[in-house]
């Protein structure tokens, strides 16, 4: 058996992921207590919904999602 070891490059990093984080807060309409993403919220009782914009992080675009139209194939995503 051989013991020659093929030539190799190192993969690159991964890009760091940051997960969407729980949060929770009350219904600014009825009182509720609502759980939300990154400060993103929706009462399911009364129908208050806060602007995206008091989000605790910029949402991510449409080019950003893996079924885009016109995305191409392995396209890195943007940061």
């Amino acid at each position: 058996m051989s013991n020659w070891l093929p030539d190799f490059e190192p993969l690159p990093d991964p890009e760091a992921v940051i997960a969407p984080e729980i949060t929770e807060t009350e219904c600014r309409q009825c009182g509720t207590r609502v759980s939300g993403l990154d400060g993103r919220y929706a009462c399911g009782v009364c129908g208050w919904v806060n602007d995206h914009s008091e989000g605790h992080r910029p949402l991510p675009v449409a080019e950003d999602d893996a079924d885009f139209p016109g995305r191409k194939p392995g396209r890195a995503r943007r940061t």
